[in-house]
């Protein structure tokens, strides 16, 4: 298994740097071991009983279900979402990736059922949907704008490629082949085939790694049509509108006036001629993840200067300060350059977890910090955000303000939950993050001829072969010792030198360490800086540590004026991690609290179950009294001010000529990555300044 890969991947390594294997990655880290022990011992165990449907209170999930009735073996209806397979596939991929690293009997020998469920769903020829075999068994390819087939097909194909890469089984590959060649079949310029595409973008991403794992160029082929087709005009998905009676699938019977809005799809050019980033988020970063993995192994440079554009338009000038994508609820969607509210965003979790993808993908492109300061954003805050401590909650949307009674009472923020749910019908998020946590281990490093890179300061030990094969000039234990995120040291050791020849290790510099300090054996030292890494070259011996001194002294982060919502608001920032205020910490009322800008920012310890551990953040603020506004002023006041301005004194007045009054307040900021883990109320990332 190791050396087909190697082999398949020969062409990414011509390029700047290729991901590790799982496998080879230890991850041992006082910071993200216990997130890893958490999705291995609760996550994974809660998200089965939910995807069978046994959880007392959550919203049922159908999927486990579903693969019954069309596997003959039950009886009922289709339940859930159209697209409700992803959700087992994504978990089952989790589990893959979680096998990788730590071997588990009982949990593979239920993964293993499952799989035999999911084969015994799949039709003669190789199709596999539960939706169009139990609800609408002559309707397939159809609806491709809304129903997702390929979108699931997608899904299944990585699972397969993580369980087998975990396990060695090649029982679900074996099918997601079959269900790939029938694609295959069906899709393409050729007489009798369909011209088009899914969507929602995940196949083009998941046939580059079925290509990966199998060296079967027609799935990169496949692939790279599909991404060559979107865009394509006479539209493909208003032709489709057109032959469906201009109906929808989530109003059925209605005739629509309009057809489907292209950039929703991003449809609406081809995609090297896009130049910004619109329409649904979650679509949109992960078409620009397979557009990335195609330009690595076809050197398609229309591709990869197509991703530079669109990276930089998500990333400056779209992108929350938490890393999160998605500015409104209407389509979970993008809007437009600077739109950025707080209080009413989206920022879907999935979302960010696809740029994390985007990121990474980039990185093996070409070595630039910004894209793995963006991924390091994305995943010490909105992603761990999504989760609760306990591993059995989550959040779908990731706001930058939110007020209980709002969400509760105002229609334009019921997305906007104060608390994390047990479960949702929509659940694509909850098993996103099991996946991304149990393949954590990828994003740590990833490997040139003769080049570590270090992306993530997150505890590790990998072994590395340089020169780019099996006869390597040198090979070598590298082991990352990490106190972030609440410190900033980091060292690398080498031992377990074999071989000859010099070598590179590159260290990430995080854009958020102002002062960064390097020390080689103990000693200062000067390595070569170069877009964003530290690279030190050298012929490396048995116990040699090269160590950074990162900066973590708390900083005020502003928002470029363009950001009307953040006009005049500081947020907060420590290494990493982003910041918030609390309720429970700070009172109700948060928008009347204000940072006068020369206060000093202080560290505290967080103490109790969430925040033990934890460094805080406190500051001498100021607060607006709203209690003044209620007391009856003397009479003076009242001829002076009010009465000229024709605005009565009574206590409930909603206006008044005369500011309310300031009070001194202590403001305490914890890690928006923690918040909502404690009693539900009011939290703040944007402050008044």
């Amino acid at each position: 298994m190791n050396n087909e890969f190697k082999r398949v991947t020969a062409a990414a390594a011509a390029h700047s740097s290729r991901p590790l294997e799982l496998q080879s990655v230890k991850i041992n880290d006082p910071y993200w071991t216990p997130y890893l022990d958490l999705v291995r011992d609760t996550v994974i165990p809660y998200q089965l009983e939910a995807l069978n449907d046994r959880i007392p209170g959550a919203e049922p999930s159908y999927a486990v279900a579903n693969f019954r009735i069309a596997a003959g073996l039950a009886e009922g209806e289709f339940g859930g979402m159209v697209f409700q397979d992803s959700d087992l596939y994504k978990w089952l991929e989790a589990v893959g990736y979680s096998l990788a690293v730590k071997p588990d009997e009982d949990l593979e020998r239920e993964a293993d059922e499952l799989i035999d469920l999911i084969a015994s769903a799949q039709q003669e020829d190789g199709y596999l949907n539960t939706y169009f075999t139990v609800a609408e068994p002559g309707a397939r390819w159809t609806n491709l704008t809304e129903c997702h087939e390929l979108y699931c097909a997608g899904h299944m194909i990585e699972a397969a490629v993580a369980y087998y890469r975990g396990t060695g089984k090649t029982r679900l590959l074996d099918v997601a082949k079959r269900m790939a060649d029938y694609i295959s079949s069906v899709f393409g310029t050729g007489e009798g085939q369909i011209r088009g595409y899914d969507g929602h973008q995940e196949i083009e991403l998941a046939l580059v790694k079925l290509y990966e794992a199998t060296g079967e160029k027609r799935y990169l082929n496949l692939s790279l049509y599909f991404i060559n087709e979107r865009g394509q005009q006479p539209s493909f998905f208003h032709k489709e509108w057109e032959r469906r009676g201009r109906t929808s699938h989530w109003s059925p019977g209605t005739v629509q006036l309009n057809p489907p809005d292209l950039s929703y799809f991003q449809a609406h050019k081809q995609v090297r001629e896009q130049e910004s980033t619109a329409g649904h988020a979650v679509r949109a970063v992960y078409m620009y993840t397979a557009m990335a993995d195609l330009a690595v192994y076809t050197g398609d440079e229309g591709l990869l200067e197509a991703c530079r554009r669109l990276w930089r338009n998500t990333v400056r000038k779209q992108m929350y300060i938490n890393g999160s994508i998605g500015s409104t609820h209407h389509g979970e969607a993008f809007t437009f350059d600077y739109d950025l509210p707080n209080d009413t965003n989206y920022s879907e979790t999935c979302a960010s977890i696809g740029l994390i993808f985007f990121a990474s993908r980039m990185l093996r492109l070409e070595m630039n910090g910004e894209y793995a300061d963006v991924l390091e954003r994305a995943l010490y805050n909105t992603v761990t955000a999504g989760i609760a401590r306990d591993g059995k909650h989550y959040f779908y949307v990731n706001p930058m303000e939110v007020w209980p009674e709002a969400s509760e009472q105002n229609p334009g923020r019921h997305h906007v939950k104060p608390v994390r749910q047990q479960w949702y019908g929509c659940a694509c998020c909850p098993p996103n993050i099991t996946r991304l946590l149990s393949s954590l281990g990828q994003y740590v490093f990833t490997a040139g001829k003769d080049t570590l890179y270090v992306h993530l300061y997150i505890g590790s030990e990998t072994r590395v072969a340089f020169g780019g094969d099996d006869q390597a000039a040198a090979k070598a234990v590298i082991k990352l010792d990490s106190s972030l995120p609440w410190q900033g040291e980091a060292k690398l050791t080498v031992s377990d030198r074999e071989g000859s020849g010099r070598f590179t290790l590159a260290l990430r510099v995080p854009s958020w360490s102002h002062t960064t300090v390097f020390t080689l054996n103990g000693k200062p030292v000067i390595p070569e800086i170069r877009d964003g890494y530290a690279y030190l070259e050298r012929e490396w011996q048995e116990g040699d540590q090269f160590a950074v001194s990162l900066d973590m002294r708390p900083q005020r982060i502003y928002a470029n004026p363009l950001v009307r919502a953040d006009a005049g608001k500081v947020a907060l920032q420590r290494g990493p991690l982003v910041y918030c205020l609390e309720e429970t910490d700070n009172g109700a009322l948060l928008p009347a609290l204000s940072l006068p800008r020369d206060a000093e920012i202080r560290e505290a310890a967080g103490t109790g179950d969430v925040l033990e551990g934890a460094v805080l953040l406190e500051v001498d603020g100021l607060r607006l009294e709203d209690g003044d506004w209620t007391e009856n002023k003397g009479e003076e006041d009242y001829e002076k001010n009010d009465r000229i301005n024709n605005v009565n004194k009574d206590e409930d007045s909603l206006y008044r000529s005369t500011p309310a009054a300031v009070k001194p307040q202590k403001l305490t900021a914890v890690p928006y990555t923690l918040w909502g883990n404690r009693k539900p109320g009011e939290m703040l990332v944007w402050i008044r300044e």
